[in-house]
């Protein structure tokens, strides 16, 4: 793959083989942002899970403390009182039936979708729109419940959800290239404490294999595990 001059300019600042400190990775990440566009600060965590096995289908969700840097557009799906609910918490479209033809029209201008236990049914024949764009409702990440405004405010603030793919890598947004490094560390942390959390009993060895950080555009600068998972076993 031909590599730009910024690209070129931003790797010889890592060593390749190096496992960084957690301070150490960002300051470089930092000096790596570019400044025409406010790049997303990335993460990925290789697991030592199989992620073929449903007991090792490593997902949740994590409130980053700091924000993620960016306006979140969010629907609710519910009636009555939790219609209002949705509404006064800030959620940017609610609704039912109505609200399910619009995106079987093609309407999908909207980033989450939160739906209240009993209007699954109506989401569930969006299945084949929603899923494949990761915008189904799920229970284990707090977007199939009776909370609504719970859940609106979450998403808002910066609520992002995790899963790990079939390789069994977890990629996650963690911020803005914009951000301090007290909150991209903050926010890094939050992720990382909760993918250690989402552990699956099943999983033997080591559960963190590898982890890196990088910005959009940017190389992928390595951290060293052992920071972050005091027993890898």
């Amino acid at each position: 793959m031909k590599r730009g001059k910024f690209y070129k300019a931003a790797a010889a600042r890592v060593e390749v083989l190096r496992q960084y400190a957690v301070n150490d990775a960002i300051d470089i990440l930092l000096q790596n942002k570019r400044a025409t566009f406010d790049e997303t600060a990335e993460l990925a965590m290789n697991l030592g899970v199989d992620p073929r096995q449903a007991e090792q289908n490593v997902r949740g969700a994590v409130v980053l403390p700091h924000g993620a840097g960016k306006s979140v557009r969010v629907i609710v799906f519910a009636r009555g009182e939790k219609e209002r609910e949705a509404r006064e918490a800030g959620a940017d479209e609610v609704g039912a039936d109505e609200l399910a033809a619009r995106i079987t029209g093609g309407w999908l201008d909207f980033d989450s979708v939160i739906a209240t236990p009993d209007m699954m049914g109506v989401v569930g024949r969006l299945g084949r729109v929603l899923g494949p764009r990761g915008l189904m409702p799920n229970p284990r990440v707090g977007t199939v419940t009776f909370e609504v405004e719970k859940a609106v405010r979450e998403l808002k603030a910066g609520k992002i959800e995790f899963r790990v793919d079939k390789n069994g890598i977890v990629h996650a947004p963690f911020g803005k290239a914009s951000f301090t490094r007290e909150k991209l560390r903050g926010n890094f942390l939050a992720v990382a404490e909760a993918v250690l959390k989402a552990k699956p009993p099943t999983s033997k060895g080591t559960y963190l294999q590898k982890i890196s950080i990088s910005t959009t555009m940017g190389p992928g600068i390595r951290i060293d595990p052992a920071e972050l998972q005091a027993d890898p076993a």
